[in-house]
This record gives structure tokens, C-alpha cells and sequence, in this order.
């Protein structure tokens, strides 16, 4: 059996979560992050693993990556210098963009608009021009595309971005003008759109190749260097980067496409709550992680959590299909402040890994949520194994400056900063579910993360959704969910057609190229044509309504029964879905191929219920404060609580990577999966 290790960086640690399957072990490690080089923070997580498993760093298999990396250069203005070539006349798509209205009302008056991946000084118009048939209308000037070719690489670009008018219909002009850039200068990395995000819409096609462009020379980097400080511990395992849809890449095909990966960290963690919401027996929950920086927020309806065609990256709209993870900004590290009404706000400033919570001792000095837990009795005095030091006194010291400000003592600002910030998660995770046309009552809550389980019962309290479900390792969910995963990749071509009898020919046609293109994609990351599965989807809404509803097909079962089949779905999901029957043709928009690889699902150490109790596993007693009330409550040891033990709130659960709350008039037990269930008791 092998041994697998999932890596995720995030903002504030830096997780690594190893199973080795023969031993039936699990060992993990939270290390801090380092922004400044992400593969330092996990090389030291990784010795420290290898010292704790006390296995040679050849024996590990395979290795399952997830990094913040491609959003830290994105928000951070860390990327390359991109040259963009576009259309005549077209070289301000990226700054015409979509048109918004942030809210509130005046919001637009203080918007501060992104700064763009390419600037206007790097981008030039090319003399040429296709319709949206795919027609030439203007043949390229190719002697002048040259000129200008020549131009922008003069002022130091690092890489090209290609994304001509509907060259997702025909590709001709931009895989000329890429010949040409690669004859002229082969070292520098060009990315044509019709192969990045072949798809309508000039702004998001173009922004997807732009971002992409932008962070590929610094993951390349990143990619290699990391692989070589493996391969000099003597450890050579399949390395496969986590992508924002659930599933896994090679180290080349990340290379070639790292905006793909934009989102690994959250979506990990869906697919680790949705790993615990089936082995659980709670197919349908809402998952929280909470992290130092950030919640995301994720439903899980029937063991899957819901998918979705486009993400955003701080507040940029990205095309790419993605786990469907609504973040908020609020995270252990999150600053409380009293606004200029006298209110107090938590979030979504962030202390992040540097400097850090007041309690860290190292440099912070605002009130942090980390620092409020610690005031309030709820955390113990170390993290992490006792590699993080948490100083109570300077904790007291940045809540008292709050609390001078509200007029309140310490422990009652405290309280109110955890009060906050359990409103704000509380609010985020009603509208997960009403998105879906649900309420919050029909799920439980599955908590993880670092400080999710510290707030997961007062969510549920807010939420009335119960039970509140702890995984054995909540702090390090998010790389536990890589392991979850398989080797994934979907490939769309836009189809616009009346969908009738007439586009049957057409419709085989493109599907058995897209069929043929994900085929080979999937033998290029290894997998044998038998392992190979495929799922084939089309795109379909009212003519011009843009209301589209994505259905399942066969096409190699296409006829004129098929069509008539796929209407009939159409018109009573959307009736399902809006409420509405319209009478109006219904038109393809995009035909799609989703191929994914057969991995074995991993197999987490399980437990049988022991006949000693919990009382087994304490390890103490603590005061703390809950709800105006101070308490005298057990502590105990999770790593010593076996299935089938009971707990009875108020209580605090420790382990190595997070601390659990259950409150008064709760209870926990130990299911067989070594999941922490907490219910009201009333």
C-alpha cells in the first residue's frame, strides 16, 4: 500500500498531512508559512515529518500539492512583465472589463480599481480581424505584426499573452502570431487563447490568458526548485499540484496552466469534508474552514460539494471550473477595531502569519480572534505541537486597548469580538445554503480548519444546524482532501446552434475531437486508456437569455429522440430552477468533456468502541468564559479518545493541530470513524 502526503500552504501554516496505508498511521505537521519562499516553510515541514514517522523520505510515494502561490502573485503584483497582443482597435478589453456596481450605494465612489497582469504600455494592437463565424475578415498583417512583435519584447517582457476577437471559433491568426513570436524568440513563453479558455466573452478570455502568463514564470520557478530540493532528500514520488475543480495535474501540465490552481487550498478542503460528510453518514452538510486568515464555506449536498464555471481572484472574475467556496474574511488572525460609530468590526484585515496574533510574541500588537479564544480561557498555552508559544499577557494587553475604547472589561470585549465574527460566519454560511434554495436547518455543519472547531458549536447554536462534525485532523482537512482526489481535467468548445436535428452531425463531430484532446491529456499525466473516464456535457439555454442549464449526454447516442430528450430536461430544470416556462428556442452554447483517472480513495485508520470511558482522556481542568459565565471544564486529550466516547459540555477537546468548544447543554461522541459529533442535549 502506499504512503501519500498531501501539502497545503495557506496564508498563515503551512499543513502536511502523511498516511501510510501498510502501517494504517496518519502523522501531520502545522509549520508556519513563509511568504517570502513558500518551499521553506515546507522543507521544514517535512523534516519535521519524517522525523515523527521515522521513515527515509524515498519511501514516500506520492506527493499532492496544494499552494496559495498562484493568488499571492496575483494580489501581491509578484507576477511577470506580460505582453499582451490583441485585435486593433481592441487594446483596452482588460480595462473596459464588465460593468459593476460595488455596493453600497456610493461604493463606486472609493473603488479602487485591481491593477491589470498587463500593463497598456506592454500591449498592442495586431491588424487583423475574424468574425464570429470564424471568417476572415481582415487577413493579418504579418510584417507589421512583427514590427510590433518586436516592440514590446524590446521593454523586457517576461511572457506573451495572444487573445484575439473570436479565436475560440478559429484559432488561425493566433496560432500565426504565436509561430512568429516563437521563431523571433523561442525561450519566451507564449500563451494563445483559444487554447488557455477557448470560450466567448473577449474580456474573461483574454483576463484568464493574461493571469495565466502572468504567474507561470514564477510557478515554473517555484515547480522546479521545489521538485530539486525533493529529489536532493533522495525522495522522487509522482508529484501532482491540486487544481481548483478537485482534482490533480503533473508538475508539466501545472507549469502550462497554473491558473488552474488559483484556488487549490479551498477546494481541498471541500473534498476532505465531503470524504467525512459520506463516512459520517451526513451526506448533506455545510463545511467551514476556518484558517489564521480566512473561512471558506462549502456545501456538500449528497457527498459531493457543488462545482462551479468560474471563481474570482481578489476582484478579478476567472472562467475556470472550480469547487464552489464562498470565503469571508474572517480567520484566527482577523484584527477587531472599533470602527468611526463606535462599533466594533473583526475582519477582514488580517495579522497573517507575520507578524501575527499579539499572542505570538513576535511584533503584533492588534486585538486579534486568536487573541480574544486565548483571553477567554479557550486555547491552550502552546500550538502545534508546542512550537508556537502563546503569551496570554500580550494578548490581555491588545484586547484591553479594545476594551478602553467600547467601555467594557476584558473578558466581555473579548466575548464580543468572538460574537462578531460568529455573526459574520453565521450570515456567510445561511447564504451557502439559500444560494442552493435550502435552509441551513437541513444540513450539518462540519468544522475544521485551525480554529473551526473552536467556533463550530456556537455556528451551530446561530444555525440550528446540527450535528457539529469534528474530523480526526481538522486542522490539516485541506491536505487530507488532496488525497481525496484523481486526476481530472475538462476540456469546452463554445457551440452556438439552435439545438435541433440539424447540429447532430456537427455536435459528434466536435465532441469526438474534444474527446480525442482529453484523451491525450490524460495519457500525458499517465493514465492508461482502461483507467479513463470520461463525461460528456452540454450547455444549453433560451435563444439570448443567458440562463444556461449544463446536462449530461451521450453523444455517440445522438438522434433525433436525443434531442428531443435534452429539451424536455431543459425545460424542467429551468422550470425547477426560476420558477418560470418560457416559450422560446432553445440554443447550445458549449459542449464539454470532463475525463478523470481511477484512484484509489484513501483508507483513514478507523476504531472500535473500547470499553473505557472518556475519562480516559483527560488531561486537565480550565476555567474559561462562555456566554457572560465562567466555567470549570475537563480538558481532554483527543489522540486518547477512542469510538463510542461521550462527552458532556462544557468541555474543551486538544490535539496537535486545533481545540475544540462544546458548550453548555452539549454533548460529544466518538463515532467509529473517529469523527467528534457534538448535539444539543436539549
Amino acid at each position: 500500500m502506499p504512503i501519500r502526503l498531501g501539502i497545503d500552504v495557506g496564508g498563515t501554516f503551512t499543513d502536511l498531512f502523511l498516511l501510510n496505508e501498510t502501517q494504517k498511521t496518519v502523522h501531520l505537521v502545522k509549520t508556519p508559512s513563509t511568504p517570502n519562499d513558500h518551499a521553506a516553510g515546507i522543507l521544514k515541514g517535512f523534516k519535521d515529518l519524517l522525523a515523527e514517522a521515522e521513515i527515509p523520505a524515498g519511501d514516500i510515494d506520492s506527493i499532492l500539492h496544494g499552494t496559495s502561490l498562484p493568488t499571492n502573485v496575483v494580489l501581491e503584483r509578484k507576477g511577470a512583465r506580460v505582453g499582451l497582443l490583441v485585435t486593433e482597435n481592441f487594446e483596452q478589453v482588460l480595462h473596459l472589463a464588465r460593468s459593476q456596481t460595488p455596493s453600497p450605494l456610493n461604493g463606486w465612489m472609493a473603488m479602487q480599481k485591481p491593477d491589470l497582469p498587463c500593463d497598456l504600455e506592454l500591449t498592442r494592437g495586431i491588424p487583423e480581424r475574424m468574425n464570429a463565424r470564424g471568417e476572415i475578415v481582415q487577413p493579418m498583417n504579418e510584417a507589421r505584426a512583427r514590427e510590433l512583435i518586436d516592440e514590446v519584447v524590446s521593454k523586457g517582457v517576461e511572457s506573451i499573452t495572444i487573445s484575439l476577437l473570436h479565436s475560440y471559433v478559429n484559432p488561425k491568426h493566433e496560432q500565426t502570431l504565436r509561430d512568429i513570436v516563437r521563431s523571433r524568440y523561442p525561450d519566451l513563453p507564449v500563451f494563445i487563447s483559444s487554447e488557455t479558455h477557448p470560450e466567448t466573452h473577449e474580456y474573461e478570455r483574454t483576463l484568464v490568458t493574461a493571469i495565466n502568463a502572468y504567474v507561470q514564470p514564477r510557478m515554473k520557478e517555484y515547480l522546479k526548485n521545489l521538485q530539486q530540493e525533493f529529489e536532493g532528500m533522495q525522495c522522487s514520488p509522482t508529484f501532482h499540484i491540486f487544481r481548483s475543480d478537485g482534482g490533480l495535474m503533473g508538475i508539466d501540465h501545472a507549469i502550462e496552466s497554473p491558473v488552474n490552481s488559483v484556488r487549490s487550498g479551498p477546494a481541498g478542503g471541500a473534498c476532505g469534508a465531503a470524504f467525512v460528510s459520506v463516512n459520517s453518514g451526513y451526506s448533506n452538510a455545510v463545511g467551514f474552514d476556518m484558517g489564521g486568515t480566512s473561512t471558506d464555506i462549502c456545501l456538500i449536498q449528497e457527498g459531493c460539494p457543488g462545482a462551479s464555471p468560474d471563481t474570482s481572484l481578489g476582484k478579478f472574475p476567472i472562467e475556470i471550473p472550480s469547487v464552489e467556496v464562498y470565503s469571508i474574511g474572517a480567520g484566527g488572525g482577523s484584527v477587531a477595531h472599533v470602527s468611526i460609530t463606535g462599533a466594533l468590526q473583526v475582519g477582514p484585515e488580517s495579522a497573517d502569519a507575520v507578524p501575527g496574533p499579539a499572542c505570538y510574541a513576535k511584533g503584533g500588537t492588534a486585538a486579534t480572534v486568536t487573541d480574544a479564544n486565548l483571553v477567554l480561557g479557550r486555547l491552550p498555552s502552546e500550538l502545534s505541537g508546542g512550537k508556537i508559544l502563546l503569551d496570554t499577557k500580550l494578548a490581555e494587553q491588545a484586547i484591553g486597548q479594545l476594551a478602553h475604547q467600547l467601555e467594557l472589561d476584558l473578558l466581555e470585549t473579548a466575548q464580543a469580538i468572538v460574537d462578531v465574527t460568529n455573526e459574520n460566519i453565521s450570515g456567510a454560511l445561511r447564504l451557502a445554503a439559500a444560494r442552493k434554495g435550502s435552509d441551513l436547518k437541513n444540513f450539518s455543519l462540519i468544522a475544521y480548519g485551525g480554529a473551526g472547531p473552536l467556533h463550530g458549536n456556537a455556528l451551530a447554536v446561530l444555525g440550528q444546524c446540527y450535528p457539529v462534525i469534528v474530523p480526526p485532523t481538522p486542522g490539516v482537512l485541506s491536505a487530507f482532501g488532496f488525497l481525496c482526489s484523481s486526476i481530472r481535467n475538462e476540456v469546452t468548445k463554445t457551440f452556438i446552434r439552435n439545438l435541433d436535428v440539424a447540429a447532430i452531425d456537427d455536435i459528434r463531430n466536435s465532441m469526438f475531437q474534444l474527446t480525442r484532446h482529453i484523451k491525450d491529456w490524460l495519457s500525458e499525466e499517465g493514465v492508461a486508456s482502461a483507467d479513463q473516464n470520461l463525461e460528456y456535457t452540454i450547455d444549453i439555454q433560451y435563444r439570448r437569455k443567458n440562463d444556461q442549464l449544463t446536462l449530461m449526454f451521450r453523444p455517440d447516442k445522438m438522434d433525433e429522440a436525443a434531442v428531443q430528450d435534452l429539451m424536455t430536461q431543459f425545460e424542467t430544470g429551468y422550470e425547477q430552477r426560476y420558477g418560470v416556462k418560457v416559450d422560446a428556442p432553445m440554443e447550445i452554447v458549449k459542449l464539454r468533456v470532463l475525463g478523470t483517472a481511477k484512484v484509489e480513495q484513501p483508507k483513514m485508520p478507523s476504531s472500535v468502541s473500547h470499553d473505557r470511558g472518556a475519562s480516559a482522556a483527560l488531561a486537565g481542568e480550565k476555567r474559561i468564559y462562555i456566554e457572560g459565565e465562567n466555567f470549570n471544564v475537563h480538558v481532554y486529550d483527543r489522540s486518547l479518545l477512542s469510538a463510542g466516547n461521550e462527552i458532556t459540555g462544557p468541555a474543551l477537546v486538544t490535539q496537535r493541530d486545533s481545540t475544540t468548544l462544546i458548550h453548555p447543554d452539549h454533548s460529544g461522541r466518538i463515532d467509529d470513524h473517529l469523527n467528534l459529533l457534538i448535539e444539543t442535549t436539549n
